[in-house]
């Protein structure tokens, strides 16, 4: 199948939904509930990666034939698309929250003593070096295990992003030379061993944010949206490779349960993708759920789903403390779940609204005129 279309509606409900689903992993279990499934944000973070591979490659082929990846100037005009959409709503929040950290800090003590966890790493708020702060600025600390998690945001995964960005136009090629099924078996295969690799030197990265710990995440998502442009049969082997290659144990939580609900959250995606190829009630269901997934409402979820992600843990942190000093033991979990996130989340969305108005959007903005001065400069004759 060729697709027409340039927008997928229900990618506006899923980025919506996996933001959601990390506030409210993240208020659980800071405020000591747990509810199976909800209680695991790393979950929704796995769903952020499958679409980012998604979107790359749904883009890239709607634009495949005016702007080949055989060009320098592709790659260049990619790079700098991408870095526009990320750093200045990131660069703004990191400022924010390594000035922040030592009240952060003293929030999560808080928490962290109220409900018995070990103690956080000091060194994740109050390292408010010049230093701490270049590596973040630059996307480095990915690659780092003593930086990877090193402020008060939830940055781990944009180092991660990042890194992916920088290899996507070469897996693309690959992709196109060795063809997809292959070739995608091939980089999961490479990831995995270099994983392996860095395990058995005993290098630990406190979360998975060395790119061959998640490429085989970011590849569901790829051969998910590859689907949109081949052949029905074609689809359904990109869809098989895509449920094997997320079994593959490395970057994360690999219990039963985890590894069944990333099952479910493939085959859901390519049903929401591909239910024009899936027969019965399991099609008619995708169409409608998909249809109310791209609705006006879902449209904004998603537009707000970045700042929410980078947002929310600044202001939990402090309203979970806040409810556990003045309540205590005196009212359960539950309870004192219900009024953090009645708090947290008209503050966190307003925020994200001023940041997707004030700050992604003129930052996007900017970015598509540096691109079109350079590409100007470029073809202006000598």
């Amino acid at each position: 199948m060729i697709i027409e279309s340039k927008r997928i509606g229900c990618l506006d409900g899923l980025r919506g939904l996996a933001a959601l689903w990390v506030l409210l992993g993240h208020s659980l279990q800071l405020t000591g509930w747990h509810l199976p499934i909800l209680s695991s944000p790393d979950l929704g973070v796995d769903l952020f990666i499958m679409l980012s591979g998604f979107l790359m490659v749904f883009h890239y082929r709607l634009r495949e034939s005016a702007n080949p990846w055989e060009k320098p100037s592709t790659w260049f005009g990619f790079w700098l698309k991408r870095f526009f959409r990320i750093a200045p709503l990131y660069y703004v929040m990191l400022c924010i929250a390594l000035l922040l950290g030592p009240q952060l800090y003293a929030s999560r003590m808080v928490i962290d003593t109220f409900l018995s966890h070990g103690p956080q790493l000091p060194e994740r708020y109050l390292d408010g070096s010049l230093r701490n702060l270049l590596i973040h600025a630059s996307f480095l600390f990915g690659l780092h295990p003593a930086y990877a998690f090193r402020t008060p945001l939830p940055d781990w995964s944009l180092g991660l992003e990042m890194q992916f960005y920088a290899v996507f136009p070469l897996a693309m090629l690959l992709l196109r030379k060795a063809r997809w099924l292959p070739g995608a078996a091939l980089i999961a295969l490479g990831g995995f061993v270099v994983a392996k690799a860095v395990q058995a030197a005993h290098i630990d990265f406190p979360m998975p944010s060395f790119l061959p710990l998640k490429m085989h995440v970011f590849l569901c998502g790829m051969l998910i949206a590859n689907g949109l442009f081949v052949t029905p049969r074609q689809t359904v082997m990109n869809g098989l490779l895509a449920v094997m290659l997320v079994m593959i144990p490395i970057g994360g939580d690999m219990t039963s349960t985890k590894v069944a609900v990333r099952l479910l959250l493939v085959v859901g995606f390519f049903v929401l993708v591909h239910y024009h190829l899936l027969p019965g009630l399991v099609g008619k269901l995708g169409d409608r759920v998909s249809s109310l997934m791209g609705n006006h409402f879902c449209h904004w979820l998603g537009e707000l789903s970045f700042g929410v992600y980078l947002i929310h843990l600044l202001l939990l942190q402090p309203l979970a403390a806040f409810v556990i000093t003045h309540f205590g033991a005196e009212i359960s979990a539950p309870a004192r779940f219900a009024i953090v996130v009645a708090a947290l989340l008209p503050l966190a969305y307003a925020l994200a609204y001023l940041g997707f108005t004030r700050i992604e959007g003129p930052g996007q903005t900017l970015g598509r005129k540096v691109l079109e001065i350079i590409r100007r400069r470029r073809l202006k004759p000598a």
